[in-house]
């Protein structure tokens, strides 16, 4: 077992804990002790670094995403569908561990991790994009990137303090971001690919600032 394979197994139990513990090496000895691990050798892995055994659940729930849905099995999908699937993997992958999810989110808004957490976004919408089979690597690289992982971060705001059934309110949350998503992918194509025109910053700037009635 590597050392990123040790730490992503450890990561889901080390935040089963963090909802107790919080995001500290009391937590990771806890998960430890679970798993049947040396304690000793789960702390020196994560070295007391809450950002650390965040990104490493984060990472976990990455990995097991891809192997529940691969490429193949989410193109019979409408992409509005692959997203909203994946989003909703990881959602299931952190029901019950919302208090752990709402430390983690209050540890990652610390100044000095925010460039971390943006990471760890970016990181995440990007899994996604290409399990969805994107493969843009124009503009629309990162543009998609960058929506899809503030609607996710969002998302994750919302689901830390949800107390509807079966998350109901968060499901509509992002129902309504996956919506938005869509919308202005299409807008996107329609300004910068219209059929039988060229891509026109011009086009753009004018419905920015004009928008259409």
């Amino acid at each position: 077992m590597t050392d990123d394979t040790f730490r992503l197994d450890l990561a889901p139990l080390i935040a089963d804990a963090a909802a107790f513990d919080g995001w500290t090496d009391a937590a990771v000895t806890a998960a430890a002790e679970i798993a049947g691990v040396d304690p000793a050798a789960a702390r020196f892995a994560f070295a007391g670094k809450a950002m650390d055994m965040i990104a490493a659940w984060t990472h976990a729930i990455d990995r097991d995403m891809a192997q529940a849905l691969p490429t193949d099995r989410l193109a019979t999908l409408p992409i509005r569908e692959r997203i909203r699937t994946m989003v909703e993997f990881r959602l299931s992958a952190m029901a019950g561990r919302e208090e752990a999810l709402r430390r983690a989110l209050m540890v990652m808004a610390r100044p000095g991790n925010v460039a971390q957490a943006a990471r760890l976004g970016w990181k995440s919408a990007d899994v996604m994009w290409r399990l969805a089979g994107d493969s843009a690597t124009d503009y629309n690289h990162y543009t998609k990137r960058a929506t899809l992982a503030a609607v996710y971060t969002a998302t994750l705001a919302v689901l830390s303090e949800d107390r509807s059934e079966d998350h109901a309110d968060t499901r509509a949350f992002l129902s309504r971001r996956i919506d938005g998503i869509m919308r202005f992918e299409k807008f996107k194509a329609q300004v910068f690919h219209p059929k039988g025109e060229k891509p026109s910053l011009v086009r753009l700037f004018g419905r920015l600032r004009y928008p259409a009635r």
